[in-house]
């Protein structure tokens, strides 16, 4: 039953790190990061990177796993809004 908790937990550590894709997708289509506030996803990225280094340094895979998921889905939010943020006005 662990074991099976175990591979639960994980997969929902994956999906709940990458969570934010669909609204890094909905930025790059749109060309726009209106509403979207670069003070949480900054956070976000700040924490995720603490727990990835944390993870690597006591060498936990599904630690790792999920918040190096996490980072990246997090990174690519924050570059989008520093992009666009500029296309704003023409919403």
């Amino acid at each position: 039953m662990t074991e099976i908790l175990s591979y639960l937990a994980l997969m929902a550590g994956i999906a709940m790190s990458l969570a934010s894709l669909p609204q890094a997708y909905k930025i790059y289509k749109n060309k726009n990061s209106k509403n979207v506030s670069i003070l949480t996803y900054a956070i976000f990225l700040i924490g995720s990177v603490i727990w990835l280094i944390y993870g690597i340094n006591i060498k936990n895979f599904p630690i790792i796993i999920t918040y190096g998921f996490g980072s990246v889905s997090a990174f690519f939010v924050l570059i989008g809004i520093i992009r666009y943020r500029n296309n704003n006005e023409n919403f």
